[in-house]
């Protein structure tokens, strides 16, 4: 996989470069700007790029707004806070190909290496702490206030961006269940038949947006 990072701590930088030139993908280029980010994907064209929320020179979110100039191109957007109107931003085309970590994920190598190849195949990647947040911000919501504790239990896992059968193993549920869980949660967040995958951002989309 050919990968763009923009981060402007050198430290962690290196880190991210050695990780995944380590584990078989090419980095084409580490840039510290926003700028930089954007000339860069526009010259290699790559399969996803990480980028850091806060960039220079403000230090505020130069990352993000320029990852939102790259979508829907696969992003998996890093950041030291949990900032919760970026995570609704990020997934509001509803296309997927995109995630948001806390940089202390990246120390959990087969989590973040997950996310890098969930994010590069057009799903998505939600760090459990973001999830949790808005979770808590957004349970007034008509439709999520309609889920059953399982069923919440079970678009928790669906907003980071789990497999079916990854919610099978982590719930211990048969996959029948996991089905039967996810169309109620389709059906009470109004979401109509449609491709599965856009339906699993769409629901998770819904809960942001409440």
């Amino acid at each position: 996989m050919r990968i763009v990072i923009a981060e402007d701590l050198v430290l962690l930088r290196d880190g991210l470069v050695s990780i995944l030139t380590g584990t078989g993908h090419e980095v084409v280029a580490a840039v510290d700007t926003a700028d930089a980010l954007l000339e860069a994907v526009a010259e290699h064209q790559p399969d996803l790029s990480i980028v850091d929320v806060r960039l220079p020179p403000s230090y505020r979110d130069e990352g993000i707004r320029a990852a939102l100039r790259l979508r829907p191109a696969p992003v998996l957007i890093l950041s030291q806070y949990v900032e919760r109107t970026y995570a609704a931003e990020l997934l509001a085309d509803g296309k997927g190909a995109v995630g948001y970590l806390l940089k202390d994920r990246v120390t959990a190598l087969d989590d973040f290496l997950d996310a890098v190849e969930r994010v590069a195949a057009g799903g998505t990647a939600m760090d459990p702490e973001v999830v949790r947040q808005l979770f808590a911000r957004n349970a007034q919501n008509q439709g999520v206030t309609a889920l059953t504790p399982r069923e919440r239990e079970v678009l928790d896992l669906v907003a980071q961006g789990m497999s079916n059968s990854a919610i099978c193993a982590a719930l211990v549920l048969a996959p029948v269940s996991v089905e039967k869980h996810i169309g109620n949660i389709f059906a009470k967040l109004g979401l109509p038949p449609s491709d599965d995958s856009h339906r699993r951002v769409l629901a998770v989309l819904a809960y942001l947006n409440a």
